[in-house]
């Protein structure tokens, strides 16, 4: 660990600073921002770039020639104000087409349409420069088990999305898959609802090694789950090739909050693992402002969620500075030993005697080594 903050990339979403403040109970509550001013609002805030779905910029119905010419204009002002797009998507949720899935729906037809969909949002990623591409299936899944039969709809999936790594191939894109795991909402149900669901499954494709995961804050602490260790799993498989920052209580609605704003601590051991690990990809924080905040208000959020990570960066420094939590930390771990299989291995450790007893009595300072670590994150430390 070096005694200065990694320099990283922040991104946010076109639907991140681009929300209207609207949500299932009431209309926008601000105006709607275009793209081109969006891209010039995130290089004002010190962000790297914007990430889209394909209809963020071009609207479902639009023409060939309006297409063309959103994209020209689109990418012309990213130029202008050296505003990178990383990462993009398909929107397969909010058209009625897909009101009971896109990958996973009963129709045929439904799924050939979705495949296309992204087919075409996937060339408008390689035009604009994105080096991932994420699969979020917010309508794969049911309110009716019923209605579906789950394994069919995993060997749909598998079918649209390995359809979909054959024909990047055949194109020579230099681009990666990552898919986006989520229990609920807007579906009572979503199949592979877990980090660790999509790494399983991720397995069973034709492409594995060009298909990783992009978990989420949110989408992970609705089921009551840690975040950090589903960004561990995938950072340990070789999987993290996108991630999404935000902030969530746990046991409500799908939030989207300021990153840090709900679990500060949380999202320390988030920044730690990323930092100490050294992850080269963005930071991409996928959450919106409060409904009450303007235009104005939109800008502060963006601008908290990049300060409270550079100030975590710098809570990971001061950690690891720390004599007397590293003193603890000494006293809990050992080196690493390893345990590599051989039948000489197997056949002394049958033979080696062990004193439960003993092991029981080694000391493990948590609660200390808890207190230090909440008194650096409140500052006194």
């Amino acid at each position: 660990m070096t005694s200065k903050p990694m320099d990283v990339r922040f991104t946010f979403g076109l639907w991140t600073v681009g929300n209207v403040g609207r949500d299932p109970f009431g209309a926008p509550t601000r105006p709607l921002l275009q793209p081109i001013d969006l891209a010039k609002g995130v290089k004002k805030i010190g962000a790297h770039g914007v990430n889209l779905h394909d209809n963020d910029l071009v609207p479902i119905d639009a023409t060939a020639a309006e297409r063309d010419r959103l994209v020209r204009e689109f990418k012309k002002a990213c130029a202008d104000h050296g505003v990178a797009v990383p990462m993009a998507s398909t929107n397969l949720f909010f058209d009625p087409a897909f009101k009971d899935g896109a990958f996973t729906s009963h129709s045929r037809d439904v799924r050939r349409y979705a495949v296309q969909k992204t087919m075409r949002g996937i060339e408008l990623a390689v035009e604009l420069g994105a080096e991932t591409y994420v699969f979020w299936g917010g309508r794969e899944g049911a309110e009716v088990d019923a209605g579906k039969d789950p394994v069919s709809a995993l060997k749909w999936m598998r079918e649209c999305v390995n359809f979909l790594t054959h024909w990047a191939r055949s194109r020579d894109y230099a681009i990666r898959f990552a898919l986006e795991a989520k229990p609920n909402e807007p579906r009572g149900d979503i199949y592979l609802p877990t980090t660790g669901a999509m790494l399983a499954f991720i397995e069973t494709l034709d492409h594995p090694e060009e298909v990783g995961v992009n978990p989420e804050v949110a989408h992970e602490t609705m089921a009551g789950l840690n975040f950090c260790h589903a960004v561990a799993q995938a950072l340990e498989a070789g999987k993290l090739f996108h991630i999404d920052l935000n902030d969530q209580k746990i046991g409500r609605f799908d939030q989207d909050l300021r990153f840090g704003s709900a679990d500060p601590k949380g999202a320390f051991a988030v920044v730690k693992l990323l930092e100490e690990h050294a992850w080269t990809g963005c930071r991409h924080f996928d959450a919106h402002a409060y409904r009450s905040e303007d235009t104005e208000g939109v800008w502060d959020f963006a601008r908290g969620c990049i300060r409270t990570y550079r100030i975590l960066q710098e809570k990971v420094l001061a950690f690891t500075a720390d004599s007397e939590i590293q003193a603890i930390l000494s006293e809990i771990e050992e080196g690493e030993a390893g345990l590599e299989y051989s039948p000489d291995a197997a056949k002394k450790l049958l033979a080696e005697a062990f004193e439960p007893k003993k092991l029981a009595l080694k000391k493990l300072p948590y609660e200390r080594l808890d207190q230090l670590v909440t008194e650096l994150l409140m500052g006194v430390r």
